[in-house]
């Protein structure tokens, strides 16, 4: 490849915006592995936040899509590569670049705010077991009356 074409390549994948417009792969190989990436993006997209169950899962998505990344922008920068390889790898690099970005954008559960939703709710099915309790004991309530 020549060196106008590298440095176009690079430029491409290092341009900001770059992915505006772009499709997330259907597949593509991460790591030795083949995964369905699209796929997989918009099943953890679809639910907004990260279920703690799957933070590990989209964490270690994202750290070996960064790896992947990394691998193939060094092969260009490299000149290993013919430059329809080099096209191939770049399509490949903004692809990967777009859903990073779509996983980057979900929120993780809040555990705090949600250990207060449940803290919140415990308490309200204390008091109403407490009034209950107290409205039988005490004769007053709904059977007692005033």
């Amino acid at each position: 490849m020549k060196e106008f074409e590298r440095k176009q390549l690079l430029e491409r994948v290092n341009r900001e915006g770059a992915t505006v417009g772009t499709q997330i792969p259907d597949r593509i190989e991460v790591q030795g592995e083949e995964i369905d990436l699209r796929q997989f993006v918009f099943e953890i997209k679809r639910r907004d936040t990260i279920p703690s169950g799957e933070k590990e899962r989209v964490d270690r998505a994202k750290r070996n899509l960064r790896r992947e990344r990394l691998e193939r922008l060094q092969r260009i920068e490299d000149n290993e590569v013919s430059y329809d390889e080099g096209r191939r790898l770049a399509e490949d690099i903004v692809g990967i670049d777009r859903a990073l970005n779509a996983l980057e954008q979900l929120r993780p559960v809040d555990l705090e705010q949600e250990e207060h939703r449940q803290n919140a709710a415990d308490q309200k099915r204390w008091m109403n077991f407490l009034k209950k309790a107290l409205g039988r004991d005490g004769g007053k309530g709904k059977r007692g009356g005033r």
